[in-house]
């Protein structure tokens, strides 16, 4: 019976993984020439520091209230309950806050919701006439909130859903739907191995709310604006312990990543432990010129029963500027 059942969760997985990749052959390959052209893309940022620093080469390694993002499927992993809070100091003064938490409601079920809110000060209205501003303000952000439910089918098999409510608000014209994120996580047996894959950002196209005018000359005519794809990525990753004694754990990760609006990635990743105090991190895009490392650091303390985490991450753009990200997480 454990047998029948080992085999029938290895089947899942991979018809799980081979339909979502053959989903995405029948799509056309869009590569860079798509490039720039989904809308809300802010849900591309990295949620929490430990997955920053990993270079995001995170599906597999998604073992915290972080897999409300990365993949929902990881959340009965966690084994207990998590809050986890996160700011990101991104680029040109642009702020991501992220705050998740994670119930287990027994050991089969993880049940989660999350709220991410990208934000930035009010800037000037300019016109033609006034280049430097022409006394008014205007305000831009999004938004993401959504739950998310984690199964665990077998001992080795867990399947993740997330439904989320997007929303983006430039200067009162607004944009908003709905998406999905899928997601599937398998421990092999072999050693510490395991394999997952997720699809983050699936949905329909999306508009602005309204019509604009549009003058023509036949006279002003109303319009309505043009729709944008969602910022949808298929991932697929494998995680790994590489070296383990009693207070030292090396752990990597490699994952491949499909987005729908630029050309397919590969991310390495690596994390030191040492006794769960200090935790050292780093990862590297293969082909993202202006972003090709990343590091960070980590603790965590146990007090009473519950562990208290810190974590940070740190990544240069060359071409921009550097960004930086806290997390601090309770896990009891």
């Amino acid at each position: 019976m454990v047998i029948a059942k080992r085999y029938k969760a290895i089947g899942l997985a991979l018809l799980l993984t081979v339909g979502c990749g053959s989903a995405q052959s029948f799509l056309p390959r869009l590569g860079e020439q798509r490039a720039g052209t989904a809308a809300l893309t802010f849900l591309k940022l990295a949620v929490g520091a430990r997955a920053q620093s990993m270079g995001g080469a995170y599906v597999a390694m998604a073992n915290d209230a972080a897999a409300l993002h990365w993949n929902p499927a990881g959340l009965v992993q966690i084994g207990n309950n998590e809050l986890v809070m996160s700011h990101l100091d991104w680029l040109a003064d642009i702020d991501f806050d992220y705050i998740g938490y994670v119930h287990q409601l027994n050991s089969s079920i993880g049940l989660g919701a999350f709220v991410g809110f990208l934000h930035l000060a009010d800037m000037p209205v300019t016109t033609e006439y006034h280049p430097y501003g022409n006394g008014e303000m205007f305000s831009y952000s999004d938004l993401a909130t959504g739950m998310s439910i984690s199964i665990r089918m077998t001992d080795r098999f867990s399947f993740g859903v997330t439904g989320k409510y997007v929303r983006e608000d430039l200067a009162g014209l607004i944009m908003d739907g709905y998406m999905l994120d899928l997601g599937t996580w398998y421990w092999t047996g072999y050693k510490s191995l395991r394999i997952a894959a997720a699809m983050r950002n699936f949905g329909t196209d999306l508009r602005p709310n309204g019509v604009y005018q549009r003058r023509t000359i036949n006279g002003i005519s109303e319009r309505t604006y043009q729709s944008f794809s969602p910022p949808t990525v298929f991932t697929l990753g494998a995680a790994m312990d590489v070296f383990c004694c009693r207070y030292h754990n090396i752990a990597a990760s490699m994952q491949m990543n499909h987005p729908m609006d630029d050309q397919e990635n590969f991310v390495l990743g690596g994390e030191y432990s040492y006794h769960n105090l200090l935790k050292l991190r780093t990862g590297i895009s293969t082909n993202d010129e202006s972003n090709r490392w990343s590091f960070g650091a980590g603790t965590q303390i146990s007090w009473y029963g519950k562990i208290f985490k810190f974590d940070y991450s740190y990544a240069d753009y060359k071409y921009l500027q550097n960004t930086q990200q806290l997390t601090f997480a309770f896990e009891f």
